[in-house]
């Protein structure tokens, strides 16, 4: 059962003996066991955030093609690469509303929107609400109720009643006091907020309504 038998064992079997193949299924099973790849399977790609891409953006009815890095939040991207500096910079991690825009006219953070995830959205900021020189119908209810002090806020606070209208054309003051609680004013011009809310409502169906 030595040499003669491993030759044996060879020549029966193509040229492999019994011993070889039984090696062979143990190192297969060890390696399917363990997880261990070979040097074909392909590796996963993974995009570096300094690696630039094409894009196309759609902010308000306008096409800008541009390269971005995968990591730029449409909020940087609006202000530092387009100069539409209505959108503003807030706490940047989706707490204060300062930064509201609408994308397919749903209210959205854009600090925590990448400017990748928005291409063939169509993006409305503030200056998209008026008309050349012309106040939109919300801006001018926010300019009459003198609904800011600071004013930080206010774009955002535009954005979010603007949002509300779009999807709801007649809220309700609950309503109204939900569409804009994503939003905050550190100065606490809430009432007049809501006010020009109702007042924008009235504008935008036509309808003087209380000034």
């Amino acid at each position: 059962m030595g040499k003669d038998s491993d030759e044996n064992d060879r020549a029966s079997h193509g040229g492999v003996t019994r011993r070889g193949f039984i090696a062979s299924v143990g190192v297969g099973a060890v390696v399917a066991a363990t997880g261990v790849t070979t040097a074909e399977t392909a590796e996963p790609q993974v995009v570096k955030p300094e690696e630039m891409a094409k894009i196309t953006l759609l902010i308000n009815g306008r096409k800008h093609r541009m390269l971005v890095e995968p990591r730029w939040s449409l909020l940087y991207v609006l202000r530092e690469k387009l100069g539409l500096t209505g959108t503003k910079v807030g706490c940047e991690r989706g707490e204060c509303g300062a930064c509201t825009v609408l994308v397919n006219g749903v209210p959205r953070y854009a600090c925590l929107t990448l400017a990748i995830e928005a291409e063939g959205q169509e993006i409305t900021t503030l200056e998209g609400l008026m008309s050349g020189e012309e106040l939109g119908p919300v801006q001018v209810a926010f300019v009459e109720h003198d609904a800011f002090q600071c004013g930080y806020c206010t774009p955002g606070q535009i954005m979010a009643v603007e949002g509300l209208l779009r999807k709801n054309p007649h809220p309700s003051d609950a309503e109204i006091r939900l569409g804009a609680s994503g939003n905050l004013c550190r100065c606490g011009a809430y009432l007049n907020i809501f006010k020009a809310a109702d007042r924008a409502a009235h504008l935008k169906a036509g309808k003087g309504g209380k000034p």
